[in-house]
């Protein structure tokens, strides 16, 4: 398994999960795991995706979703999960 870790932070709305997972499931991407938590009117998400069979390469992968994130306005981050790893580590 090739996995990266997305993470998903702003204003709730309807939507936010159908357009991320769309662009994953295009991309021939499998959804390893999923966490959401809205607390109030904040959305955050974070999401294990295997894109050892994508059809598309990490930076265009990342292009779509930051592309998507700004017409929603919300931030997505995509990032292989090592550094995602070494980045978060105590």
């Amino acid at each position: 398994m090739e996995n990266v870790v997305i993470t998903v932070i702003g204003l709730d709305k309807p939507g936010i999960v159908a357009g991320i997972t769309k662009i994953i499931a295009d991309s021939n991407s499998n959804i390893v795991d999923i966490k959401q938590t809205i607390m109030q009117d904040l959305f955050t998400m974070i999401m294990m995706i295997d894109i050892e069979n994508s059809n598309k390469q990490l930076p265009e992968l990342k292009e779509e979703l930051e592309k998507l994130g700004a017409e929603i306005n919300v931030k997505i981050t995509i990032q292989h999960e090592n550094i995602f790893k070494y980045m978060h580590r105590l």
